[in-house]
């Protein structure tokens, strides 16, 4: 059952609500032993559910359950207590049951629009440990605040090649350290995305492949790194996936979190600080904050270099910073552009569908693939034309991959927990998505980053709709 994304206490008592639907119909000898077990597995679901915690998906199912048991038990009850049996005319039985399966059916339809997410099992060699940072940069103000001793800070979560752990050790969960940090996301992620909250909650439950604080694979050698700046509001969880995928493969990933520009930032004090970047509505003023945008988190991104350069605990000497990709989606793909531009310890830039926001020069002298979904007449007229024109002028070789059926959210881990709508999060498939865009990374990073033999162009375009852009 898990196309429908039920847990084994959900689909028990679906089954419970639908076997009270059902005795109504059913001959008097069968009538009363089914409505009373029934009865009793709905009854005995929905307590453990309580103690477990319901998802707002099952409570259509236990109000069908609860309408459907006056017309399943009034004929059990009068016949225990000896008065005629009796049973709803059908005239009122037929709407009632109608009434009560719809109620029931909303139940997995809505566990399946809007799932508890299940990640994808990495394909690679080594399982994946993850970590947590947070650097303050005692040289560079907070631009957010007005206060003049307010210094930039980021929170970095890292994956990483691990040692297998023991079956039984909990995994990490999805969007924070502990439930609430995960529960303080997904409101502010909902926030953002103006969205009830109850919509996706289910998204703070899900936990990941990786295991937090996991011994550091002992026979990997040094690891090449890959940054990864978020989109705009994201969070540094929000391509987990894709970095899982990486981790599996021997890459250790550093996502960010920009504060008041990823939906909310969570910090160690617990402190949790919400978005301040707002668009204005007027294009020429809106081109202007996200070149500002970009470049903070631009900077950011450099710091953490910098940071990982000399980064302490089990990691230490694991990380071949002379090895470094900057990525990022959307706004992050253009903040990873620009901090190409900008510092050339990064080796290579991967863009998933960014917009390349900011200063048009210098050029870039990176290999740097470029992700994008098909362009359609709501496409932003003066994207391609912008990226194209990065991509021509860089030094390098650069790649830009049209993902057929791609959408914009394709490029993170929507997929796993949005519905399923073409237009939302592509045609892929909800496994489908990270495991194409994760792939391609792949390809491109084995070769620039790892100097691995092969025809690059050929790998990539199994893929997609390839340019292949030559330096002059």
């Amino acid at each position: 059952m898990t196309e429908i994304f039920m847990s084994p206490l959900e689909i028990l008592a679906l089954l419970g609500a639908v076997a009270l639907v059902v005795a109504r119909w059913l001959p008097p000898a069968a009538r009363p032993r089914v409505t009373i077990a029934a009865g009793a597995v709905a009854a005995l679901s929905a307590i453990l559910l309580s103690v477990a915690g319901i998802r707002w998906q099952t409570l259509p199912v236990l109000a069908g359950a609860a309408l459907a048991s006056p017309f399943a038990f009034a004929p059990v009850v009068r016949r225990r207590t000896g008065r005629p049996p009796w049973r709803a005319r059908w005239w009122l039985a037929v709407p009632g049951s109608v009434a009560c399966v719809g109620l029931i059916a909303t139940g997995p339809v809505a566990a399946w629009a809007f799932p508890v997410p299940v990640f994808p099992a990495p394909s690679g060699d080594f399982a994946v440990g993850t970590r947590v940072e947070q650097w303050t940069d005692p040289g560079r103000p907070e631009t957010f605040t007005a206060d003049p001793d307010d210094r930039r800070t980021v929170v970095v979560q890292l994956w990483y090649p691990a040692r297998k752990s023991p079956a039984g050790v909990p995994r990490a969960r999805y969007l924070g350290r502990t439930e609430h940090e995960a529960r303080t996301v997904s409101a502010a992620l909902a926030r953002e995305a103006g969205l009830p909250g109850f919509l996706v909650d289910g998204v703070a439950r899900a936990h990941t492949h990786a295991v937090s604080d996991a011994p550091v694979d002992s026979a990997g050698g040094r690891f090449p790194v890959v940054l990864f700046s978020p989109g705009s509001s994201g969070v540094r969880t929000q391509n987990t996936a894709w970095a899982e995928e990486l981790a599996s493969h021997g890459y250790v990933v550093a996502a960010l979190d920009h504060p008041y520009d990823s939906a909310v930032v969570v910090l160690a004090d617990g402190r949790a600080i919400t978005t301040e970047t707002r668009s204005s509505g007027d294009r020429d003023r809106d081109d202007q904050l996200a070149a500002g945008w970009t470049a903070v988190r631009a900077a950011d991104l450099s710091f953490v270099l910098t940071q990982l350069d000399s980064l302490a605990g089990p990691l230490r000497g694991r990380l071949d910073t002379g090895r470094v990709a900057v990525s990022g989606h959307s706004m992050g793909g253009a903040a990873a552009v620009q901090a190409a531009r900008q510092d050339r310890r990064f080796d290579a830039v991967v863009d998933l569908d960014g917009f390349p926001h900011g200063p048009t020069s210098p050029a870039l002298d990176q290999p740097t693939l470029a992700f994008t979904q098909a362009v359609t007449p709501g496409t932003d007229p003066r994207y391609m034309p912008r990226l194209t024109e990065a991509l021509t002028s860089s030094t390098a070789t650069s790649y830009r991959l049209t993902i057929p059926g791609a959408a914009h959210l394709t490029f993170m881990d929507g997929p796993l927990y949005l519905p399923p709508v073409p237009s939302i999060v592509g045609s892929l498939g909800r496994t489908g998505s990270p495991r194409v865009v994760a792939a391609a990374t792949l390809a491109f990073l084995d070769a620039v980053l790892r100097d691995e033999p092969g025809d690059l162009a050929g790998v990539l375009r199994a893929y997609g709709d390839l340019s292949v852009h030559h330096p002059d």
